[in-house]
């Protein structure tokens, strides 16, 4: 076989079948959906909630609870971790924000008493735990609830 034998193959791709183009085509009339019902019509598109008639599930399962879109949403710093500041510091939320200590700008801050806070120091925050009272008092700093 030489080169000038050689035949170009057949049509790089194969066709779409037109579909609803007479009886000659195999797919004339019914358009290959069988006939009649809803799953033959133009435009019907399935559900993505529906189950054959069963219940769905998102109507089987229970609906209860409520969140409430004001509830104060706290940025949470132990007082252990406030023993990297140097003594008698102000700590606020700049200053946290500045050590890494809270990352949102929008929360508020609450100090919570895990940890032994060796340093006296001016503690600026929305909350405290008691136990975080406490021990800031005990370690000579004073504190400052922001509202």
């Amino acid at each position: 076989m030489d080169l000038a034998e050689a035949k170009a193959g057949g049509p790089r791709r194969k066709r779409k079948m037109r579909v609803g183009r007479g009886h000659g085509s195999g797919k004339g009339k019914t358009a290959g959906r069988g006939s009649k019902g809803e799953k033959s019509r133009s435009g019907r598109r399935g559900q993505i909630q529906f189950e054959g008639g069963q219940m769905p599930l998102f109507r089987r399962l229970p609906k209860h609870g409520f969140t409430n879109p004001f509830k104060r949403r706290y940025e949470i710093v132990n007082v252990g971790d406030l023993n990297r500041f140097p003594p008698e510091a102000v700590v606020n939320l700049a200053s946290l924000r500045q050590a890494g200590l809270v990352k949102k700008a929008d929360a508020g801050v609450k100090i919570l008493g895990r940890g032994e806070l060796k340093v006296p120091l001016e503690v600026e925050a929305q909350a405290f735990s008691q136990e975080a009272l406490q021990k800031i008092e005990a370690a000579g700093g004073r504190i400052k609830s922001i509202k």
